[in-house]
Formats: structure tokens, C-alpha cells, sequence
């Protein structure tokens, strides 16, 4: 089976043949080896070093050279928002206590469906509407740059 074994990152991406796509949800973009198949019909075994996380727009490299983009999937999510800044920094710190992913924006934050989220969102004088849009949560302090590998050495 064709394999992909590296990760072009979408801030890197200069070019190269793309021959197919795959469109992951959060969970499904959170990977080491894997049999997949792209929205084309190309089938292919995801085999990385290392569990790492895809990224909207990266393209996984197949053994030939060929690319195949990675695009992240519309999920349903919450959009919470907050009538002032010092507001919805204070829902982060509450969300961010529960440990769950959370994707910042600059006036609202995305978080997963959970009604009892949402009941506390409202209890504190935010908002948390229902929406469906790609989710691209923080990949957190440890997370060492979302499974950074490219093939290439730094210095």
C-alpha cells in the first residue's frame, strides 16, 4: 500500500503535485499510522514517526512525492462570546479550567457541544451559540509546536 510518512506544513507548502485531499474532524487529525482514503478515492497508510497532529491546510507527503491536502472537517461546536474583553478572558480561564480543547479567536472562543458547558457560559454572563465551522483548537504549552515534522533538521 502507497505510503505517507511526512508532513508538509501549510506555512511551508511551496508547491508539488496534489493529488487528493482528506477532510478530518478534530479527533480524526490526531495521528501516527492509519489506513486512509482521500475525498478521490486514493488509498493510502498514514505512517508517521510519531503520533502528530494535522493541520488544516498541511499536505502529507506519499512516498512517490505526490501531496495530499489535509483539511479540517465543519464540526458542530459552541461559539461563546462575552459582552466586554475582560468578560470573555474570564470564560477562558473557566473553560480552560475544565481541561477540554478551546480554539481562541480574537472575540469569541470554539469549544465542542456540551450543554453543561453552555449552562455555565450562561451563568456567566456569556453567550454560547451552536455553530458548524472546521475546529482548530490550541494544541497547548506541551504540545511541542503540534507534532512538528517536516523533514528537515533546525538549528
Amino acid at each position: 500500500m502507497l505510503r505517507a510518512r511526512d508532513i508538509v506544513r501549510r506555512d511551508a507548502l511551496t508547491g508539488g503535485e496534489i493529488v487528493d485531499r482528506v477532510v478530518l474532524d478534530h479527533g480524526d487529525r490526531h495521528r501516527r499510522r492509519v489506513a486512509m482514503r482521500g475525498v478521490g478515492g486514493l488509498a493510502f497508510l498514514l505512517d508517521l514517526p510519531t503520533a502528530t497532529v494535522l493541520e488544516d491546510g498541511d499536505a502529507l507527503v506519499l512516498e512517490d512525492g505526490r501531496l495530499v491536502w489535509v483539511e479540517a472537517a465543519p464540526e458542530r461546536l459552541l461559539e461563546i462570546r462575552a459582552a466586554s474583553e475582560h468578560a470573555l478572558r474570564r470564560l477562558i480561564w473557566h473553560i480552560g479550567n475544565r481541561h477540554i480543547p478551546a480554539e481562541i479567536a480574537a472575540d469569541a472562543v470554539f469549544i465542542a457541544q456540551d450543554h453543561v458547558l453552555v449552562e455555565m457560559v450562561r451563568g456567566l454572563g456569556g453567550s454560547a451559540e451552536p455553530v458548524t465551522r472546521p475546529f482548530r483548537p490550541e494544541g497547548g504549552a506541551y504540545a511541542g509546536g503540534h507534532g512538528h515534522h517536516h523533514g528537515h533538521g533546525h538549528d
